[in-house]
């Protein structure tokens, strides 16, 4: 049986074949006008960390504009209240290197971010930052290396802004639904009754 998995660049190049030069041409070290204006329009960010531990990957949302551009090479990005396993910020502080994807509803287009991160807690930075009179436990702020942004494939194929391609919550297990099948004796109905309320209280 012959091998057919790919184990060098020189494999991979060959199969995939040249980069097309607007793939590079893209890519740059500095936030421009168009790259801004994608980031001011984004109500949701993907970003990606590493530990010794492995590989993370968290959403981070509130409304468009919420990652705060200081300035053509630095973000700053709220850490609101969630579960407290803090996996993005644990990494951070041992290996700074992260990577944020951006989306927009409705637009096709990402936009990739990667460069190095620090947690920074100045009472000044967090009040900037509040919302409904709550201000985060800290802001990220990431030193951008690399900007560029994705070709809108990818939401093409998956029909991610299309309604009639959406999956009705009902069909797949509720939060509490999967809570329980990993908790012994844990109440999942109770816990999905008192969600929204909880929401409410929780959210910032």
């Amino acid at each position: 049986m012959s091998d057919t998995i790919i184990r060098s660049v020189e494999q991979l190049e060959g199969l995939y074949g040249e980069v097309y030069a607007t793939a590079w041409a893209k890519e740059i070290d500095h936030l421009n006008a168009d790259y801004r204006a994608l980031i001011e329009a984004s109500p949701f960010v993907l970003v990606a960390s590493v530990g010794p531990e492995g590989l993370d990957c968290s959403p981070r949302g509130d409304p468009p504009g919420f990652v705060a551009i200081e300035d053509d090479r630095t973000l700053l990005l709220p850490d609101r209240l969630g579960n407290n396993r803090a996996d993005t910020l644990t990494n951070i502080i041992r290996d700074p290197r992260v990577a944020l994807l951006f989306l927009i509803p409705g637009v096709g287009e990402t936009l990739r971010v990667s460069g190095k991160a620090e947690i920074d807690t100045a009472p000044a930075l967090l009040e900037r930052f509040a919302m409904n009179g709550k201000n985060p436990r800290s802001v990220v702020r990431i030193k951008i290396d690399s900007v560029y942004f994705q070709c809108q494939k990818a939401l093409a194929r998956s029909g991610l802004w299309d309604p009639s391609r959406h999956v009705a919550r009902g069909v797949l297990p509720t939060a509490g639904d999967m809570i329980g099948g990993l908790v012994e004796g844990f109440d999942s109905k109770k816990y999905d009754a008192d969600y929204p309320e909880r929401m409410k209280r929780t959210i910032y």
